[in-house]
């Protein structure tokens, strides 16, 4: 079909589909493959993109969403699969998510939070990964609480243990294990926001983007997603987009 060449020429003008992965993410990247490279929901994700587009493909691993969202501009990826956020939406035009993870809070247990509310108060700092779809939500949206940012999710920790921070801020799957792991902490109830994974391209790309939307959308209705979320076993802690 014409649409599909022209996204075609737009997304893969060499004949390789390079695709940037957030390994940072362990929910969308859950295992390696015999050459290191990257395996989950986002690199098969990304296989399926290469498929339909009839080219090879190429996963560009990233070690930070910011640093996949900052290179939107170096032309060293044709499509980035990554949380997608308003800030990051200014340079990259973003399908509708494929996928969604709760973000929320984890707090000492002897905090007085009560719930997710109650950490947006005067005083109150709150330790986050800096450059994460979640500390951009933050960033809009907290209009009291201050946030600690640290350049590691394990440096935020280290911030709220150390009493720099009264709350942690991060996706649910990971604080439970954190909770598990660290007696004496506990994860809030609720959600402050749910981190939309979706699929970028340069804006420029008109008909590629149209191309992700469309394949996004028929992966969703196709129980793609839903089956690679069971394959890769992380059902209960990435949701299908639009699932619940």
């Amino acid at each position: 079909m014409a649409s599909d060449d022209a996204a075609r020429a737009e997304l893969a003008p060499s004949g390789v589909l390079r695709a940037a992965i957030n390994t940072g993410n362990f929910l969308l990247v859950t295992g390696r493959g015999p050459g290191g490279e990257p395996q989950g929901v986002a690199p098969d994700m990304a296989a399926e993109v290469a498929r339909r587009l009839g080219v090879a493909l190429t996963l560009v691993p990233f070690a930070r969403p910011n640093g996949l969202a900052d290179a939107s501009d170096d032309g060293v990826w044709d499509i980035g699969l990554i949380g997608a956020e308003p800030a990051r939406a200014a340079r990259i035009a973003f399908t509708s998510a494929y996928a969604e993870i709760e973000a929320t809070y984890l707090a000492p247990t002897g905090s007085s939070f009560g719930s997710i509310d109650d950490v947006d108060r005067p005083g109150v700092r709150v330790a986050v990964l800096a450059g994460a779809a979640y500390d951009l939500w933050l960033e809009r949206n907290l209009r009291h609480a201050a946030l600690v940012r640290r350049p590691s999710a394990e440096g935020a920790m280290k911030a709220l243990l150390a009493g720099e921070a009264d709350a942690l801020a991060g996706l649910r799957p990971a604080l439970l294990d954190e909770a598990e792991r660290r007696p004496g902490t506990r994860v809030l109830a609720g959600r402050f926001t749910a981190v939309q994974q979706a699929i970028g391209t340069r804006r420029e790309n008109a008909a590629g983007a149209r191309f992700l939307q469309t394949f996004v959308t028929e992966a969703i209705a196709s129980g793609l997603v839903a089956e690679l979320i069971e394959r890769h076993q992380v059902a209960g802690r990435l949701s299908v987009a639009g699932a619940g």
